[in-house]
């Protein structure tokens, strides 16, 4: 297992619609134990395999998250359902843009089906703080982040906030774009 650099906005690995995994192979394995351990190191509640470089449809998510019975640590190739319309405001930051957080709308339940590393299916079904990270997370992988979720005058705060930022310096200019979701 390894620690590895989370890529910042403006990285365009991040606006990238990730692939399907098609193999479940060592490979596969190393990736989510990397992911684990650096989810772990920064002490997040998820981390998308866009997120250390690897366009690929994979992501960690701590497994203590409240509501997590499987405590489950990673999700492949995974599908979305909403049971209702509930929605939930709350701050939300990211590990892709550093300090800071918003408050972000999202859908209040979640049932997402996928994969885990072996090929095996699965499916977590949560609410509250876990279908805000499985939500986050899927987001990772179809290339929208948690800035496209905000209004203008929300994005354009956040973008001078990130402009500002130390650990900007040298990045292009982060896209803001509308989540399909």
């Amino acid at each position: 297992m390894t620690v590895l650099d989370i890529r910042k906005v403006g990285d365009p690995v991040l606006r990238r619609r990730a692939d399907e995994v098609t193999d479940f192979d060592a490979e596969l394995d190393r990736l989510v134990r990397d992911l684990t351990q650096t989810l772990a190191d920064s002490r997040g509640a998820g981390l998308a395999a866009p997120q250390i470089g690897v366009s690929l449809r994979v992501f960690a998510i701590n497994p203590d998250l409240p509501g997590n019975d499987l405590q489950l640590d990673h999700l492949v190739n995974p599908v979305l359902d909403f049971p209702d319309e509930e929605t939930q405001d709350g701050y939300e930051g990211c590990l892709s843009i550093p300090g800071i957080y918003l408050d972000t709308r999202r859908r209040m339940n979640v049932a997402a089906k996928g994969f885990t590393k072996q090929g095996d299916p699965v499916q977590i079904v949560g609410n509250g703080l876990l279908a805000r990270c499985v939500q986050h997370e899927t987001d990772h992988l179809d290339g929208i982040l948690f800035i496209d979720r905000q209004d203008q005058a929300g994005r354009k705060r956040l973008l001078d906030t990130v402009r500002e930022a130390s650990w900007f310096e040298g990045l292009p200019a982060p896209e803001v774009r509308v989540s399909p979701h």
